[in-house]
């Protein structure tokens, strides 16, 4: 296993700052995911670890020796790229047995006939031929070990191409968004698997994706990135529940958190819509020089009440999404203001989580309990959070 270190990464491309300034620790066995939407840094950053992009400024340290001044050959960490990047005339055999083909590469292996008869030895040793079989069961890929990769689906290229990176047994795997390709049960089943192998073979491993999902089910850390700069580094529990600032809340979670304009009322609640909201522990005693702030809430946090009842917000179904097991039901609330980042989220509504298959119509006008219990609170107009 394997610690890496970032110290003050950057890379720029002429005025612009793909990466800017990161700097972190990944420790030995962790499983790193680099979140954010396209255009964030992620993959550059990645890319970074690999060798297959310069730094501009920093260094990266692996298990404390410095890498970024070495080739990608000389780093030991395997890259597992979005399009599979197989050999089209390549068995499934020969694909994974690839990189240890290469550790005995000699410029005679050009020769046709020499070439291929010597490549042919190194795959059937003893104990090439043992490693790749071993990495072949783990991923499921024995039946099809003498297939090209055209006759496979997109899950099975995408075990391909693991099975390539694990047989070099590198000390970091590198993935950059492998599921991306896949339908939704494919990318289910096959995060799955991504999550055994990194309990099976160990390592350390790091992961570029834009999805949410795969973040938090698949992450014991996150970082979550915005213009080539991590914005929140934690579990994913700790992103989820404690968002740094509103453009993590409103990035994590599906749906994201509810933000309401509100104001501190000096009594250890807030004003949101006419109706007064305790706030629980820490927040009651909050004081600010601005009473307006932000209130973050879940969906899960939102109870529809009938019309008119006290301690609600005023507000009127415009959406109800049947998902099987919860409804999401969006609603635009009749007297406060809410705040949505660059998702194209139409203003004024908030969206509440039901239980079982819900009989709410649109147009249909109702009351929105909120409870607290969790609630976080961000300044209006650095989006930070206060507490």
């Amino acid at each position: 296993m394997a610690s890496i270190k970032l110290a003050g990464v950057t890379r720029a491309f002429g005025p612009k700052r793909a990466v800017d300034n990161i700097s972190l620790d990944v420790k030995d066995g962790e499983f790193l995911v680099l979140l954010g939407p396209s255009g964030c840094g992620k993959s550059t950053l990645l890319r970074m670890l690999a060798g297959l992009e310069t730094l501009t400024d920093g260094e990266i340290h692996l298990n404390g020796s410095r890498v970024d001044l070495l080739p990608p050959s000389a780093r030991d960490m395997a890259f597992v790229f979005q399009s599979y990047a197989l050999y089209p005339h390549m068995t499934v055999r020969r694909n994974i047995t690839f990189p240890l083909i290469m550790r005995h590469h000699r410029w005679w292996f050009h020769i046709p006939l020499i070439g291929h008869l010597a490549k042919r030895r190194i795959e059937r040793q003893p104990d090439v031929a043992e490693l790749v079989d071993r990495t072949a069961r783990i991923l499921a890929l024995t039946p099809m070990m003498h297939q090209l990769p055209k006759t496979l689906s997109g899950g099975q290229r995408q075990r391909v191409a693991l099975g390539r990176a694990m047989v070099r047994k590198p000390e970091v795997f590198l993935m950059d968004e492998p599921l991306s390709n896949l339908d939704a049960k494919l990318r289910t089943a096959m995060r799955a698997e991504i999550i055994k192998l990194h309990q099976q073979v160990g390592g350390t491993f790091v992961y570029v994706t834009h999805d949410q999902i795969e973040a938090m089910t698949m992450g014991t850390r996150i970082a979550l990135m915005r213009d080539g700069v991590v914005q929140q580094l934690g579990t994913p529990r700790d992103i989820y529940a404690d968002p740094v600032n509103t453009y993590v809340a409103r990035f994590i979670g599906t749906p994201p958190m509810n933000l309401l304009t509100a104001e501190l009322d000096g009594r250890g609640g807030v004003v949101a819509g006419g109706a007064v909201l305790g706030l629980p522990g820490p927040l009651a005693s909050l004081q600010s020089a601005d009473k307006a702030v932000v209130l973050g809430v879940r969906p899960a946090a939102l109870a529809i009440r009938p019309a008119g009842e006290p301690g609600t917000l005023a507000g009127e179904v415009t959406l109800v999404e049947h998902i099987g097991a919860e409804s999401l039901i969006t609603m635009k609330l009749a007297s406060t203001r809410t705040l949505h980042s660059e998702d194209g989220s139409a203003a004024d509504e908030v969206i509440a989580t039901s239980p079982g298959y819900s009989e709410l119509s649109a147009g249909l006008q109702v009351g929105v309990a909120v409870d607290t219990t969790d609630a976080v609170l961000f300044h209006p107009g650095t989006g930070e959070r206060l507490w």
